[in-house]
């Protein structure tokens, strides 16, 4: 039965990560959400609460994901700009997502513990290489911070119109543009 659940828990979140990701949090439609998971909008509250839990949850899940899968590594942050732009390609709903979030929930409400954690650490990560004469100190960590993970995602910004420029610029171009723009920023 505790399997079924997490099964059922599971199937919600990911109908719902693709929800989101089209509709937003305004446009998504929990009866589409629940037909996608072949469950009920009743789960849906039984698990999250409502619409809004269930937003938090999959953000939450995005953010551990990355964390898990991108960790950064302050020693080699050209690379780590590299591997968030590899994820962006991969799973260009996670764009989309924080996209949303932005957009409807900025300034609206408490922020999530997630990403405040995780920013806090990367923020960490970043002065102790600093202090250690590492990396740069032309940036605070914040700004070196924002710097790297806002070139990584670079491309997934542009207007469609800019975007069919990109048509003669291949995957590893526009990869190798990320690594070297963070690596310019880190020249002393």
């Amino acid at each position: 039965m505790v399997g079924d659940a997490q099964a059922t828990r599971q199937r919600l979140l990911d109908a719902a990560t693709k929800e989101f990701a089209a509709y937003g949090i305004a446009g998504a439609r929990v009866d589409r959400i629940a037909a996608e998971a072949r469950s009920n909008k009743a789960q849906i509250y039984h698990y999250f609460g409502n619409k809004d839990g269930l937003f938090d949850a999959v953000f939450n899940a995005l953010v551990a994901n990355t964390v898990r899968e991108v960790p950064i590594d302050v020693t080699d942050l050209p690379g780590y700009a590299g591997r968030l732009f590899d994820g962006y390609e991969a799973h260009p709903e996670v764009i989309r997502l924080a996209t949303w979030y932005r957009l409807e929930r900025a300034g609206s409400q408490a922020p999530l513990e997630s990403i405040m954690t995780s920013n806090q650490h990367k923020i960490d990560e970043i002065e102790r290489a600093q202090r250690a004469g590492q990396l740069t100190t032309r940036y605070t960590a914040v700004d070196l911070l924002a710097l790297v993970v806002h070139q990584a995602a670079l491309w997934t910004a542009v207007t469609p119109e800019f975007a069919t420029l990109l048509d003669t610029h291949s995957r590893s171009h526009r990869r190798r543009i990320v690594t070297d723009a963070v690596a310019a920023l880190l020249a002393p």
